[in-house]
Parts: structure tokens; sequence; C-alpha cells
């Protein structure tokens, strides 16, 4: 395998709000078609930071302001459809408006919002989590994904005694201060702008994908508590990893005491109903679980082994006789998102709704991948299941579409993007009707069907050719 590296450190490159340029036909043509969006982003600066609040929201000159949403499709305050690929930030596997979804969450709102207390839909979520996900032993709800993963770090500390956390640069767990550094940048451990250095330092950081340097660090150091990891690669697989590198990281695991953590919180319900686990059949100890969970509600979980779940135990502690994890939660386990996350996981237990939107996903990807042979461009397409990823190869190696394999190149490669390029493609592609957030691309829903697909493909093709015409290709 011939592995394409360059040893510099990826950080995100700002974009100046001079840096499409006056005559980019681009923009102009974004413009004229989005007047009403832009009204709404001058109100949005003087109210939120960059006028977003969401970071993947931050598009220059400014964002669609989305109206409405139904299936595959989505619509701003200017009437303009587009086929959506950002999919509720990876929450709407089902697509957008689902009418048992709906007819699910309106029930649910008009028995009240919020109870305060245990109730009967609670426990109906965490039978069909238990349903799915193989090592969903016990639940424990939260309110996001980012509060998910601090939970799983927290047990296993507090089962191990152990202090220290393996991350792999890249992988994205949230933004709580034990997994800032090493994600966008700081790869050598230091703090990000915010973090004390005393919780940075407790990460253990390496390059993804080589066992022998993980089995390194265990044999160098015994405090290792867990290890935590996207289980198909960083960015839900933009740089992939191999089962092989999963299955030696849960022997190195069982071997050192340590507890295996996957961050689940896109592949859960995506890759295959029971997740990324399922799919592997490598089973971790803990699983944090988040987007499709709760239908498209806020809502996330962890998940996993008993022994370690009794740790939020008020029994269990105090048969151990140790002190149990105080774990509150205004919204953990919210009724109407309980019951959004119930009837959701319910239609993809009983409908092949993960084999329609892999279909659909590579459907996609065969599609690109067509347009750039034919267009001559060195570009990349791949991805796994529903999940499609573009590689646009800003430094311009030789490249064949029709080969592509994103194993041949270097994580550092492979996240790297062209500020202009990106910026220009995304908005060439709303002028054409397709929202794909900045991965770019991004992912399948089951309610994508032949037409949303086929016109992607056309859109991409003319996107290209205003690229070309702005002389960026």
């Amino acid at each position: 395998m011939k592995i394409i590296s360059e040893e510099i450190e990826i950080l995100p490159t700002p974009i100046t709000h001079n840096s499409l340029g006056p005559d980019s036909p681009i923009e102009t043509r974004y413009r004229e078609l989005t007047p009403g969006s832009s009204e709404l982003a001058l109100m949005a600066d003087s109210l939120f930071p960059s006028g977003v609040t969401h970071d993947s929201r931050y598009l220059l000159p400014y964002g669609i302001y989305v109206d409405r949403a139904l299936g595959p499709y989505k619509w701003d305050v200017d009437g303009n459809r587009y086929v959506d690929f950002f999919g509720g930030h990876g929450a709407l596997l089902l697509g957008h408006s689902h009418p048992e979804v709906t007819a699910a969450t309106t029930a649910s709102l008009s028995q009240g919002t919020h109870f305060g207390a245990n109730h009967q839909i609670e426990l109906n979520w965490a039978e069909q989590v238990k349903k799915l996900i193989p090592t969903a032993e016990r639940v424990r709800f939260t309110s996001s994904g980012t509060e998910a993963t601090q939970m799983a770090i927290r047990l296993a500390r507090a089962a191990t005694g152990k202090k220290r956390v393996m991350r792999f640069h890249g992988h994205f767990h949230g933004w709580h201060d034990e997994v800032t550094t090493g994600y966008q940048g700081h790869f050598d451990g230091t703090a990000p702008v915010g973090v004390l250095p005393q919780v940075a330092n407790q990460a253990v950081l390496l390059p993804p994908g080589n066992i022998d340097l993980v089995a390194e660090a265990f044999a160098n150091g015994d405090d290792i508590a867990a290890v935590i990891l996207e289980p198909i690669g960083s960015a839900t697989g933009m740089v992939p990893i191999e089962r092989t590198f999963v299955a030696g990281l849960r022997e190195l695991t069982r071997a050192h005491n340590a507890v295996l953590i996957f961050d689940e919180v896109v592949t859960g319900f995506r890759v295959s109903a029971g997740g990324a686990q399922a799919d592997y059949g490598i089973y971790p100890d803990l699983s944090a679980l988040a987007k499709i969970l709760a239908g498209g509600m806020p809502g996330g979980a962890i998940v996993g082994r008993k022994s370690l779940m009794d740790f939020l135990d008020f029994e269990a502690s105090k048969d151990q006789q140790r002190e149990k994890i105080y774990h509150p939660g205004t919204f953990n386990a919210n009724p109407v998102s309980a019951a959004a996350g119930t009837k959701a996981l319910s239609i993809i237990a009983s409908e092949n709704v993960n084999e329609r939107a892999s279909a659909m996903g590579e459907a996609l990807r065969t599609g690109l991948r067509k347009v750039l042979i034919e267009e001559d461009i060195s570009w990349g397409v791949y991805g796994r299941a529903s999940v499609v990823h573009l590689f646009t190869n800003p430094k311009r190696f030789p490249l064949d579409p029709e080969s592509f394999s994103p194993f041949d190149f270097s994580s550092d490669i492979l996240k790297e993007k062209s500020p202009v390029v990106l910026n220009r493609l995304r908005l060439a592609l709303l002028v054409n009707g397709v929202d794909t957030g900045g991965w770019p691309i991004g992912l399948v829903s089951a309610a994508h069907d032949k037409s949303a697909i086929e016109h992607t493909i056309s859109a991409f093709r003319e996107s290209l050719h205003m690229l070309k015409r702005d002389s960026l290709l």
C-alpha cells in the first residue's frame, strides 16, 4: 500500500470577507438567489459571534436561512429548494419530517414537554437502544453527544483508577476540555485556548491506524484508563481506519485493563442498525450515542457493560462501598426527544432503512466519481454506507478518480482543504440546489431517492464548470 504523506500540522485556515473577491461570479449568483438569507445574516451578526450558533454553519459571504424541510429536501426563506446532505448534522437518517416521527413528537408535545419525573417513554426509548446496540447492557441518557463522551471518560477513570485517555489525531468527540487537544490542531498535546494545560496533558495523542504505536504507548505507561475513537475513522471516515486496527485496540485494551470507548455519535444506527460495532463484530466496553438516537430531536446516551455503568447506580455503589458518579441533567431523557427517538429507532429496527440509505450513498459516490473521470479532475470520492466524502486534492498529487483509495494518503493530506476552492464549491452547489455543508458532500438518508441523487450529480457537474470558469480548476 502506497502512503502519500506530508509531515505538516493542518490548522483551519480562516477565510476573510475578501477571500472570494468582488468579481467572483459564483458569489454574485449566490447573492442574487438569496437576498432574504442575506438580510437575516446581517441581523444575526449583531446577535451571535460570527453570526452563527454552530461553527459548521459558518459560510462566507453568509449561510442560507432555511424555512422548512421535508424528506431529502429543504427550502430557504427565498424559496430555493436544496437536496440536503447536511442531514441535521447526521441526525436525520430517515430524512426531514418523517410522518411517523413527526406524529409521535406532536403527540408527546401535547402531553407535556418536561415532567421532571420518570416516564414510560424513556423506558420505550431505552428498550429500542438495547434492541439495536449489541453492547447496551445499561443505558444512561444525556442531552448531547458531547455529554455522552464526557461521561464515558469519567466512567473509565472511575472503573480503572487511572488518569490518562488515549485519543487519535483528528477524531472528534465533542467540545469539552478533555477532547479538544489534537482535533483541529495542538497535535503536540499543548492546550487550546481556554483549556488548562494539566487537562490537556492527560491525553495520549497518537496518529490513527498504527497499532504498533498504540502497543508502545501501553508498554511505556500504566496509567491509560481508556482508548476512545471514531470506529470508522476521523470525521466519520474522512480518514478511514482498517478493521484490523480496531480489532487490535480491542485486544490491547483488554490486556492492559483499559476501557475501549466507541464514539458512535454519528455512526450509531447509520453504518448499520447496530452501529459500526455490529458491522465490525468488534464490541467496545462503552459507546457514546446521539444524533439518530433522538430522531432529530436533542438527545444523547452512554451505553455499555453493566459493571461500568454501575458507577452511576445508587445501590451498586453502596454495595461496593464506593463513591457514586453524580449525574444530573435537566433534559436527560426529555419525553419529547424520547418519543421521537423511540419511533425513529423502531422504524430502523423493522424496515430496511440502512440498506436504502447505503444504496443511495453508493449511487451518489458512483455518480460523482463518473463526473470527475469525464471532467478530467484529479479528485477522489469515497466513503462507507451512507457517508460520502470528496477529496479535493489541493496539492494536486497524481490521482486517478477511478482507482482512488483514501488508504493511499496520510491523514494530514486527506483532511487538508483549499479554503477558497471549498468555499466556492459550497456556494456553487447551493446555487445549483444542493446543500452539502462543509464536509464536503456529507450524509445520505433513506429519504433520498433516484431523482434527488441524479439532481445532485448534475449539480456537481455544473458546479465544477463554475469552478473552472472561476479559474480554480
